[in-house]
């Protein structure tokens, strides 16, 4: 690995988080290095430890140092040899190699993906799914003068059959999808289509909003049910997604994606009279934005008014102003897809195109 790629899995325990999650879109592996002076190695930091970090204090500028795994997995130069071996025993998929002083001169990864003893993942086979797939998509006009936006393909698939297979790879089967708008055009297509999964669908006669279709769906959730917008593709671990929801006690978690905004301007700083304080050339700044994915209780479905336009937003701000538990699972910026505009159609475009290379 040359020196250009080995500074991507590299960052020093002054870093902010918010650095820690751009570097680790870059190197896309989940893993940094904490490295001193001379690239020493004081610690190991993963996509994991960052999503914890966030959710125990919410500080996007706390430094990597606060939260880093002290005692990383490590192979001296002398042992490479065995680095394949190593990993295996101690399942793990990258392991730096130092020098005797310490200091990282490579990183090694496992080497074929069959090394890793990949479990089924069907821990979601009982969890419903719904989409909410009734909008105009005006944004995306006149694309969906044609096509309805659950159909637009991205690549060659349609960004909802993309949503789809992607919950079936953790053993979902059970669909709900809302429509209204060109309904007969997405249920023809998912009927033409031999698949192992089901979809049932709930019909609005009107727009009722992100979450008032939801009130529609016959019968009743025996469980927390998970709830997305059809136009995005979140790449996390669904399960992991999940076992938080359960753990945390929530009663709903809003899926928040990083987004840092350039201003690309230079920001005044002043105080009375117009006295200038201070200059600040294109200052960033930081934020977790609503992806649209969501995980309720089903006894949130209750709490939806019938008949009435309503938002997921009206739902989340009704619960707190209760004093309910709304909690949010934040993932990186890279990890959230989002097709609603044709700048970010393309992103997600590429960035599939990306990772199929």
């Amino acid at each position: 690995m040359n020196t250009e790629q080995l500074m991507t899995f590299m960052i020093s325990p002054d870093s902010t988080v918010v650095e820690a999650m751009e570097r680790i879109d870059r190197n896309a592996r989940g893993i940094l290095f904490v490295v001193e002076d001379n690239k020493r190695l004081v610690g190991v930091v993963t996509d994991g430890d960052i999503r914890r970090w966030l959710i125990k204090s919410g500080d996007l500028k706390g430094h990597v140092g606060r939260f880093m795994n002290h005692s990383p997995r490590l192979i001296y130069r002398k042992d490479v040899r065995q680095a394949q071996q190593y990993m295996t025993r101690y399942s793990i998929t990258a392991l730096p190699v130092v020098s005797a002083k310490g200091c990282i001169t490579d990183i090694i990864f496992r080497e074929r993906e069959e090394d890793i003893e990949v479990r089924p993942r069907d821990g979601l086979r009982e969890i419903p799914v719904v989409i909410m797939a009734g909008g105009k998509g005006t944004r995306l006009y006149p694309y969906t003068k044609i096509l309805p936006k659950p159909l637009i393909p991205i690549g060659d698939i349609p960004i909802m059959e993309r949503i789809i297979d992607r919950f079936c790879a953790y053993g979902v089967h059970d669909f709900w999808a809302t429509v209204n708008y060109k309904k007969s055009m997405i249920k023809s297509y998912f009927s033409e289509n031999e698949h192992e999964y089901t979809i049932s669908y709930v019909e609005e006669d009107q727009p009722l909003g992100t979450a008032g279709s939801l009130r529609l769906i016959e019968g009743t959730f025996d469980r927390p049910f998970i709830v997305t917008n059809c136009d995005i593709l979140i790449d996390a671990d669904y399960e992991d997604l999940y076992r938080y929801h359960v753990q945390s006690g929530n009663e709903l978690t809003i899926v928040t994606a990083l987004k840092n905004i350039v201003v690309p301007y230079g920001v005044i700083h002043s105080s009375e009279n117009g006295a200038v304080m201070s200059m600040e050339e294109k200052p960033r700044l930081s934020y977790f934005v609503n992806t649209g994915m969501y995980i309720l209780n089903p006894e949130l479905l209750e709490e939806i008014p019938e008949g009435t336009f309503f938002h997921m937003t009206d739902l989340s701000d009704a619960l707190l102003k209760q004093g309910r538990k709304v909690g949010m699972y934040p993932i990186s910026e890279d990890s959230f897809l989002d097709m609603g505009e044709f700048e970010e159609m393309h992103r997600m475009e590429a960035k599939l195109n990306q990772k199929a290379e």
